[in-house]
């Protein structure tokens, strides 16, 4: 230990930091720092001190080492000292902030004075360390920067989730044998860490399904709980999905003016849930392969490998095996992503929840739109129990709320008969069925070609609804129709 530097803030005691005993985890083990300093001796210290504890510490003896080290990889925490050969550590602190890097910085300085400090303190220093100082006093700053760091992340994933939150459930809903066959599946796998694939029709609740994965493993209980991060592959652009998912550094494509972490970063911990993974470009499909065998991430641009600790869900409602046979998803990454399967059933498939799904959308919506409940009407909810529900829980979700809305017969739950009667969109099977009974051509692609051109063709064109219908997402359906040529 170094000598202790006496100062006139008493310094919180070492007690809240975990000890790192043999065979114990540390609990900044998936934290890496930057140590920058000329000093072989403070360098040695602090490497001494931080390796046991953080998952990756590297070193530099200049500003010019450091910018190279940082251009590789990503740092969680830059402990930086102010006197440094060439350019100070302030003035690259400066330019740090200037290029964008978010992440914290703890400047430390043998000559300290009340200019250098506010002078440190504008550059964006989240702390300040007067050499000599002592091993408790160096962890005790690193501990409240990663605690920062944790905060922020933790704001991030909120703020997504708000953002892409569906209101529809919170938890799974009706009693049918299929559902509890789903839920003690989930109750079984949650536990592991392997990796889920879960699929079904669109709107049937995959994404509450992963949700209930991570809500009842390891990662999602206690204090300690790491986020649950979703992401829709549909709906992010082919030419930046990559860059979303793994990061980027600085430069390492036009308009990337400074290093970013991606969703695995953020994930760190938790769990990473990719609904529609099928939308994935075979490139990514082939980065995300590596990145799910070796459990390492190399953002966009760098030489480096970043150690991820992440459980990876996936969801699509589409035929995987029938995507590889196209040729579409990589026969490797379906194998590595169905360790665990979970099939979420269509609506028409557990009828008998319909009551309580009823019942449960009711209270909710009426009570979020501050409309009047609607009584239970048993010669309604048997027209609803003979409709197909193409569109499934989520549908059944928007009928309802369209009703509270629009109030049919006020105090009576009794929909227009329109609506119930409406002719449901033909299943994939029949439709099979009919085109090849009636053509000789029944390759797969021109199966799935009439049977998409025929229900695109009876909503007269109108895509939205088609892709309703079909259970795949507009973006699919459009790249389809452009490949066809209509």
């Amino acid at each position: 230990m170094m000598p202790a530097h006496k100062n006139s803030s008493e310094e919180k005691p070492l007690t809240s930091l975990p000890a790192v005993a043999a065979g114990e985890l540390s609990p900044w083990r998936h934290q890496s720092v930057l140590v920058v300093d000329d000093e072989p001796g403070m360098v040695s210290f602090l490497q001494r001190s931080l390796t046991p504890r953080c998952g990756w510490v590297a070193t530099a003896g200049s500003v010019e080492q450091a910018a190279e080290l940082l251009g590789r990889r990503h740092f969680d925490l830059i402990v930086l000292d102010i006197a440094l050969p060439g350019r100070s550590g302030v003035e690259w602190l400066h330019q740090l902030r200037d290029q964008g890097f978010a992440g914290d910085v703890v400047l430390m300085t043998a000559y300290a004075d009340l200019e250098t400090a506010i002078d440190a303190l504008r550059a964006g220093a989240a702390d300040f360390l007067l050499k000599p100082f002592s091993v408790a006093q160096m962890l005790n700053a690193v501990k409240r920067c990663f605690e920062r760091s944790s905060l922020r992340r933790e704001n991030f994933v909120l703020r997504r989730e708000l953002d892409q939150r569906d209101d529809s459930v919170e938890g799974m809903v009706g009693d049918s044998m299929v559902i509890r066959e789903v839920c003690a599946r989930i109750k079984r796998i949650a536990p592991t860490p392997s990796t889920v694939l879960i699929h079904g029709e669109s709107g049937t609740g995959k994404e509450l399904a992963a949700r209930a994965l991570h809500r009842m493993s390891p990662r999602g209980e206690g204090r300690d709980a790491g986020p649950f991060v979703p992401i829709n592959c549909a709906a992010i652009a082919e030419e930046i999905i990559e860059s979303e998912l793994f990061g980027h550094v600085k430069g390492a494509f036009t308009g990337a003016a400074a290093g970013r972490e991606g969703l695995f970063y953020y994930a760190r911990g938790g769990t990473l849930f990719l609904d529609e993974i099928s939308e994935l470009p075979l490139p990514v499909q082939a980065k995300l392969l590596r990145v799910l065998e070796e459990r390492r991430v190399r953002p966009v641009g760098s030489e480096q490998e970043v150690p991820v600790d992440v459980r990876v869900v996936a969801a699509t409602n589409r035929d995987l095996v029938a995507e590889v046979n196209a040729g579409r998803f990589r026969s490797d990454l379906y194998y590595r992503l169905q360790v665990v399967e979970v099939r979420m059933p269509p609506l028409r498939e557990r009828l008998e929840d319909l009551p309580d799904l009823v019942e449960y959308f009711i209270g909710q919506l009426a009570a979020r739109l501050g409309l009047p409940e609607l009584r239970r009407d048993e010669a309604a909810l048997a027209r609803l129990a003979r409709y197909r529900w193409p569109g499934n829980v989520r549908e059944l979700k928007n009928l309802v709320e369209r009703s509270l809305i629009l109030g049919y017969y006020a105090d009576d739950f009794s929909l227009d008969e329109e609506e119930i009667a409406a002719a449901p969109a033909p299943t994939f099977d029949a439709a099979v069925t009919a085109n090849a009974a009636g053509n000789g051509e029944d390759t797969l692609a021109a199966i799935e070609r009439r049977h998409i051109l025929g229900v695109l063709d009876a909503c007269k064109g109108n895509k939205s609804e088609a892709a309703r219908r079909l259970g795949v997402s507009r973006k699919t359906l459009e790249r389809k129709c452009a490949a066809w040529g209509v």
